[in-house]
């Protein structure tokens, strides 16, 4: 499960552009708490601070506890707007959770054991279809990571979300499909290859074919190709 952060704030007695202008020269983001059946609460938090947490990668799937005007509020980020030149945060929505709330979230997905993977010891290549994982989790719950494990995995296997054991207090929100989150594939080059013997064409020695260099392969042999 993702850890909660802690992020103190104060609240904004003045609502309007020119006040979020003048608190941006002071390092402060404007933000907002809403939700939880109680009118949103204007505040804002220190910009450096607020960075720290975004750049930890999870900040969008963490709890959020929020300190402000002695009072503690469970929240979880919804949306981060940045200055469209400098990228720099400029607002912060949170959503206000009670403790027995569910949300839906984007949690990304690991893929493990890739050596126990016949198909990718062969040199098949994981083509990976979606990065992240939309889920109903338990507020409390939620993961910071789905693992896929790709033992025993050959070339032509697929992976489909009914394969995939969530953790407790998690769901797929995706409800109407078995749907794909990565197959096993021969790599470009063998299949270019055996095209071409087919067609008794000859490869150079050290030639590489067109086909393998279209394609995004990072490490560990896993391929990024674009979603459903």
């Amino acid at each position: 499960m993702s850890d909660a952060l802690k992020l103190p704030a104060e609240l904004r007695e003045r609502a309007g552009k020119g006040a979020s202008r003048a608190l941006r020269r002071e390092g402060r983001v404007p933000a907002v708490i809403y939700g939880g059946k109680e009118e949103p609460t204007p505040i804002h938090v220190e910009e450096k601070l607020l960075v720290q947490q975004l750049m930890t990668g999870h900040f969008m799937n963490s709890i959020v506890m929020i300190d402000a005007d002695g009072k503690t509020v469970r929240t979880l980020p919804k949306d981060v707007s940045l200055h469209p030149v400098t990228d720099r945060p400029i607002h912060v929505d949170f959503l206000r959770l009670a403790k027995d709330a569910k949300i839906v979230v984007n949690i990304p997905v690991v893929f493990v054991n890739e050596e126990a993977s016949p198909g990718l010891k062969k040199g098949g290549v994981l083509n990976v279809v979606r990065h992240e994982l939309e889920l109903n989790c338990e507020a409390d719950k939620i993961p910071s990571e789905i693992e896929i494990d790709v033992s025993g995995k050959e070339v032509g296997d697929s992976i489909h979300i009914s394969a995939v054991t969530l953790p407790d207090g998690a769901e797929s929100a995706i409800t109407d499909r078995d749907f794909t989150i990565a197959t096993l594939v021969a790599p470009s080059a063998l299949k270019r290859s055996e095209g071409e013997a087919a067609e008794g064409e000859e490869v150079e020695p050290g030639e590489v074919p067109a086909t393998e260099q279209e394609g995004d392969v990072g490490e560990g042999g896993v391929e990024v190709v674009e979603g459903e």
